[in-house]
């Protein structure tokens, strides 16, 4: 059963080509302009000084791309490496934010209710963030290069749960308070604005894309499955919730 993968997002891409396209473009007409001006006979920069000045970087060019074959070939290993020196005075490494990535995606569900007493079958309804995985028919979206952070925590969250020890429950009080700022950075929130709910739980699911048959069948993307509650049933103290 082949896997549904989600878009390439090949018009981002597109636009972020052309745009670098332009980019060079621009600084080749620059120096082009300015070319005579710096290194012709009555430059600033005459042409024997400046090949030799060529000469010495692509020396060290070369020096580099004869250095740099052991970390090219590290990349395209199936056995791959991160966060690696290759030569005795690490002048080519390999570096990535990650040194492995997760093929298991889990995600927090933050979920409210209006009920006096919260129960497994209360009418609990769901925070809808703007790029994390949330309602499985919601399709991912393309930010990039803005920064969701939020959103990007929360990814945290998921695979380390001490990570968000220092914020999550100031997230969930706000939430309680239907806090203006915060909901701002949701994608919806279920509840009115001068009705916030009484008590706010998460839980933690997993998630995978589903195949081609179950998009289909269902129009949901992705498919989640509970693995544990990941915060209880939480409200505020009486004290504040008291006028």
């Amino acid at each position: 059963m082949g896997w549904f993968t989600a878009p390439d997002y090949w018009l981002s891409r597109l636009v972020f080509q052309r745009a670098l396209a332009g980019v060079y473009l621009i600084a080749f007409l620059t120096a082009a302009r300015q070319f005579r001006a710096l290194i012709g006979e009555r430059g600033m920069l005459p042409v024997p000084r400046f090949v030799d000045r060529v000469a010495v970087v692509l020396t060290i060019a070369a020096l580099l791309l004869w250095l740099g074959r052991r970390p090219v070939r590290n990349m395209i290993s199936r056995s791959q490496i991160m966060n690696r020196s290759f030569d005795p005075l690490h002048l080519v490494n390999t570096y990535g934010a990650f040194g492995n990535v997760s093929r298991v995606r889990h995600e927090v569900v933050i979920e409210g209710t209006t009920d006096a007493v919260p129960r497994v079958d209360s009418d609990w309804r769901e925070y809808e963030f703007r790029g994390k995985p949330g309602d499985p028919r919601h399709w991912p979206r393309q930010f990039a290069p803005y920064h969701l952070r939020l959103d990007w925590m929360l990814w945290f969250a998921a695979l380390t749960p001490g990570y968000a020890d220092p914020w999550f429950g100031a997230l969930v009080e706000r939430l309680l308070t239907n806090d203006p700022d915060t909901l701002r950075l949701l994608r919806h929130s279920p509840f009115p604005p001068d009705a916030p709910p009484r008590y706010v739980r998460a839980r933690l699911f997993r998630y995978r894309c589903t195949s081609w048959r179950e998009l289909r069948e269902t129009g949901a993307c992705w498919e989640r499955t509970f693995v544990r509650e990941y915060l209880p049933p939480t409200r505020l103290a009486t004290a504040a919730q008291s006028p």
